[in-house]
């Protein structure tokens, strides 16, 4: 069986991570954020266990990932604590959805991530998270929301600060008043976005992970074996692979500082990303993949709501 390892390290602060991660949106259902069919607890702590059996050692969750049966943090938790030392869990603050009914509103202003990151603390069982990403929706706030997660750290609340869903300026005003440790945006073949090259060639200039989500089904629902572009499965096919597991690989050929978090609720799917470790792409497919132009009917929104 192919482990993650098999994807290369890189490193979140101090924290060493294959590249090849895990994502636990699924983890509570289909829709993962309460939007679709709800999935059995036991059998997601499954999938869990059989990530970190397989190498994953960087679990990429949220305190807002919950449905009306589950809950990804605890899931977690119940799963795999106490955590092995080598075990980076990265959450993420920021999205305005009330943490206890579910219900969606405004998103939290800077002096309001304390009660996020208190949260994630809980559910996770950690005394001290590891990396803290800001989930940007496409307002002013980056520079103050980061200010407050890095005054949280001196409080002994987190150790590492990354961002998400920002552009190249949010990016650079982030980095003016802290360290930033990963950037996690929508990136996948097909996906239309005007700075994410310039986003990506940074984070290689200053040595920060790049993270992007959504890189199978480009969409939150769990759809991967629902390929719309002939060239993703012509790919596929000349590998003897499938389709997600060609994403996969294209996602980590775009530099040894990107970080792939593919999510499921199945064990055989896990497997099978996970295994996308070892898929290694040609010259020829890597361009014929980058060209992929959205169409007007699958094109998607470049702010989605939540990742």
């Amino acid at each position: 069986m192919i482990a993650a390892a098999a994807a290369g390290t890189w490193t979140l602060g101090d924290r060493t991570v294959n590249r090849l991660g895990f994502g636990a949106m699924r983890l509570t259902g289909t829709g993962g954020m309460g939007r679709g069919a709800d999935r059995d607890p036991h059998q997601s702590a499954a999938v869990v266990r059989r990530a970190v059996e397989l190498g994953v050692n960087h679990v990429d969750t949220a305190g807002f990932y919950f449905s009306a049966s589950a809950r990804a943090n605890l899931v977690i938790r119940d799963a795999l604590a106490p955590y092995p030392d080598d075990l980076t869990i990265v959450t993420k603050v920021g999205p305005g959805r009330d943490l206890v009914t579910g219900e969606w509103g405004d998103w939290a202003r800077p002096d309001e991530l304390r009660r996020h990151v208190e949260h994630n603390l809980e559910t996770l069982g950690l005394e001290r998270l590891h990396v803290v990403n800001y989930r940007s929706n496409g307002r002013d706030d980056v520079p103050a929301a980061v200010e407050a997660l890095a005054a949280l750290g001196d409080e002994g609340l987190l150790d590492h600060i990354g961002v998400s869903n920002v552009g190249l300026d949010e990016l650079t005003t982030a980095r003016r008043v802290a360290d930033i440790v990963c950037v996690q945006n929508r990136h996948a073949p097909g996906y239309e976005r005007s700075d994410a090259d310039d986003v990506l060639a940074a984070c290689r200039e200053h040595g920060i992970a790049f993270v992007p989500f959504f890189t199978i089904a480009g969409r939150a629902r769990e759809d991967s074996a629902a390929e719309r572009y002939d060239v993703v499965r012509e790919v596929a096919d000349a590998h003897g692979v499938s389709p997600a597991q060609v994403r996969i690989a294209w996602t980590l050929a775009l530099g040894d500082h990107v970080l792939a978090i593919p999510g499921t609720g199945d064990v055989a799917h896990l497997e099978q990303n996970v295994a996308a470790a070892a898929v290694r792409l040609t010259d020829d497919d890597l361009v014929r993949l980058g060209a992929v132009d959205p169409d007007g009917s699958a094109a998607v929104p470049s702010r989605p709501w939540v990742s």
